[in-house]
């Protein structure tokens, strides 16, 4: 059996390709299907299975337009709930043959009560690795506090517990060399403290990841599990309801979305409080201009993730400005993945055909990190660091208050009104999504810090000692 691993580092995910003697398989599908069906036509190959881990919270998985497009078979382990879908409702141990291949379903409840791994093994019955989901991921486990927000009678504890089991009687007792391939890394909000490899044996997870360790009682395993867990991002149940309810398609979502837009139609829509002017160009270009009301989400981040913090609402009508065509595409595809299906069109031409027709535009002021601190040493003035809680905990100005970037606008009055302050992030991404917010609200008496923080710690301004963290959320 051939397996392959395609990862997404946008929203940090993993799908799974499976091939032997003709017949495919994918594990925990993209909503972007293309690429997988490409893919399927280049080998020549017969999708048989769509298989899911769980019912994801993080992204809009492809399933539905996959089993559409192929008749591949939707695979969901025991306890699943009904669905607007047809599926397979596997039992624990159920074996797919995969040409003279196998996988087998091990249900592993605890991240959600449907979570299931996946063994395979190659012809001769020899098992090659594990497809882990979110039960089980290099270095941490799956946050057991997701399903509660989606299921009324389920808790923490419970889910906590539910995971001691699942790792200790079914996962631990496999084999060492087998290979243990996740469906997050690092940057997930899924687990709390990822490692950024996304491949390992599980005999070197028996070894390093915390959650593993034989010793824990099973109440000393649910207490560090739930310990340093964040407020999950507003979009994760809502993202539940869409895998499980069914959406619309995207060929679609991006029809709609690809409606070319003149800069007297975006004026008018930018006088709409109804409708999102999102601006996906880099953090440098939307600084030195851009639509007076717009928001900066860039494409070179963590796009996908970032939407799903801020935009509250799925139903947004968003009008795209991108360089080109391709980046409003590329908008259009990473905002289905997290369940933002009502892009209505895109500026034509781009923030320059907006400048070239004399309207109004904004900036956003920046100053160096060597700025900052030679100001600082001549008038002090507030400064806000716009990174998670745990990365301000870890290390930080000494001087600067903590805003994260998720509760900005929660927290406004925090900020001065009259007096000038300064926002900052790790590298300038996240601060210029907290720039254009403040700019949206009225604020215009700040700068922002080019480099953000990792170029502050060059400098002689104060910084608290390093702290290793215990969790990344």
């Amino acid at each position: 059996m051939q397996i392959e691993q395609i990862y997404t580092g946008c929203i940090a995910e993993a799908a799974y390709y499976l091939k032997a003697n003709g017949e495919a398989a994918i594990v925990d599908p993209l909503r972007d299907t293309q690429p997988y069906l490409d893919r399927l036509e280049r080998d020549g190959v017969t999708l048989k299975y769509i298989f899911e881990t769980h019912f994801h919270a993080d992204f809009v998985s492809g399933h539905i337009d996959l089993a559409k497009k192929t008749g591949a078979t939707i695979v969901y382990g025991p306890t699943t709930m009904n669905t607007a879908f047809e599926k397979k409702v596997a039992q624990d141990g159920d074996v797919f043959p995969l040409g003279a291949s196998s996988i087998q379903l091990i249900h592993t409840p605890g991240h959600t009560m449907e979570s299931s791994c996946y063994l395979l093994k190659d012809e001769q019955g020899k098992e090659q690795g594990i497809i882990t989901g979110d039960t089980l991921f290099i270095g941490d486990v799956g946050r057991p506090d997701l399903a509660q927000h989606v299921i009324a009678d389920l808790t923490q504890d419970k889910l906590a517990r539910h995971l001691y089991h699942s790792l200790r009687t079914k996962l631990m007792p496999l084999s060492d060399d087998l290979i243990v391939y996740p469906n997050h890394g690092a940057g997930s909000a899924c687990g709390k403290n990822m490692s950024k490899e996304t491949t390992d044996t599980l005999g070197n997870q028996k070894k390093t990841n915390y959650a593993l360790n034989p010793a824990l009682t099973e109440d000393e395993f649910v207490a560090i599990v739930l310990n340093g867990l964040a407020r999950p991002p507003q979009y994760f149940p809502k993202n539940v309801l869409m895998n499980i309810q069914g959406y619309e398609s995207l060929d679609t979502i991006l029809a709609n979305g690809m409606t070319p837009l003149s800069v007297a139609q975006v004026d008018v829509f930018s006088q709409d409080a109804s409708v999102m002017l999102l601006d996906t160009r880099s953090a440098n270009d939307f600084a030195n201009g851009f639509i007076p009301g717009s928001i900066n989400i860039g494409l070179d981040g963590n796009f996908a993730m970032w939407v799903g913090e801020l935009i509250d609402n799925l139903d947004q009508a968003i009008v795209i400005i991108a360089e080109n065509e391709v980046q409003v595409k590329e908008s259009i595809v990473r905002l289905s993945r997290v369940g933002y299906d009502h892009s209505i069109g895109y500026l034509q031409g781009g923030f320059e055909a907006w400048q070239v027709a004399g309207k109004t535009i904004d900036k956003v002021q920046r100053i160096t990190a060597h700025q900052l601190s030679s100001r600082y040493q001549q008038a002090p003035m507030p400064i806000f660091d716009v990174r998670k809680t745990s990365e301000y905990q870890s290390e930080h100005l000494v001087a600067a208050h903590t805003i994260p970037l998720n509760d900005l606008e929660f927290q406004l009055e925090q900020l001065p009104k009259e007096q000038d302050f300064v926002v900052h992030c790790t590298g300038g991404y996240r601060s210029m999504i907290a720039a254009s917010l403040l700019k949206k609200k009225g604020f215009q008496n700040f700068v922002d810090v080019i480099g953000g923080f990792a170029a502050i710690k060059e400098t002689d301004l104060a910084i608290t000692d390093y702290v290793c963290p215990s969790t990344l959320l």
